[in-house]
């Protein structure tokens, strides 16, 4: 972490499985009838076949008159978007990215365009600017409305975000990103990303202690890079932090900072 101040380190469907999922409002169910098949039931719900085979756990797609299915029903579906992420979906309908992930039965966290969510029903599209995602090009740098970048930042970015906080949180490793874009921002540190991540201190030490035990040179794993993504399009957990650090961190410089976000293991600082 910092340096400095900074050590900062078969289910087929039955109507018991219907029940279920209703309890937790995330679906409503569906009973087959003559004639039917998945993918009408899919254009009805405004989902697709694909979508009910997995939240019913079918393996292929026979169905029978009087099966009971698992459907969107009263909730929202969402239909992913190119650059999207669990965490900008999550965010954009007031709902986690937990959720998300169980009601739409996923293990990971990597999705593609094309690909259709069921909303947990208590989620409502945002139309905050922190998640638009306007995009013009210049000189092979991206502009998502926070900073430039080329594709070279955003992996350096992502690796840092690995060797941070690789055991921590989704929303932590957003934070990390995160706090290198403020540092960009900031006036107060240089503003580029490699800029911010290189940095020598004036007493010669890195800031980021990845960077000088080797670490920042491991490939980011695909949360990482998607955590990345999510702080370069504007993401911002930490409303404004320049600053974090392991909560097993005994400085107390770190610690006489104003405390902004305890994710995981983490702490997230603003300046004084």
């Amino acid at each position: 972490m910092f340096k400095k101040c900074i050590k900062v380190k078969p289910l087929i469907a039955s109507l018991a499985a219907a029940l279920l999922f209703s309890q937790t409002a995330f679906a409503a169910t569906y009973t087959v009838k003559p004639g039917d098949s998945l993918y009408k039931i899919g254009l009805n719900y405004g989902t697709t076949y694909n979508q009910i085979m997995k939240l019913n756990n079918l393996y292929d797609t026979v169905i029978y008159p009087g099966q009971v299915l698992v459907v969107p029903g009263s909730d929202n579906t969402y239909t992913v978007q190119k650059g999207d992420s669990l965490y900008l979906i999550a965010m954009k309908y007031g709902t986690t990215v937990d959720a998300l992930k169980s009601v739409n039965g996923l293990a990971g966290d990597m999705i593609y365009p094309g690909q259709v969510f069921v909303i947990p029903s208590s989620g409502t599209p945002s139309t905050s600017s922190s998640i638009r995602s306007d995009v013009s090009v210049n000189r092979g740098s991206v502009q998502r409305g926070v900073i430039s970048y080329t594709n070279d930042d955003l992996d350096l970015l992502a690796r840092l975000i690995n060797a941070e906080a690789g055991g921590e949180p989704y929303q932590a490793k957003v934070a990390v990103g995160a706090v290198i874009v403020n540092r960009v921002k900031s006036g107060i540190f240089p503003n580029s990303i490699k800029g911010v991540i290189y940095q020598v201190d004036s007493n010669g030490y890195y800031q980021f202690t990845p960077v000088e035990n080797g670490l920042i040179n491991v490939p980011a794993t695909p949360d990482s890079i998607s955590a990345a993504r999510d702080a370069l399009n504007g993401v911002e957990p930490t409303n404004g932090a320049l600053y974090y650090f392991d909560n097993s961190n005994t400085n107390q410089w770190l610690w006489s900072l104003p405390v902004a976000l305890r994710v995981g293991n983490m702490v997230f600082s603003y300046a004084r």
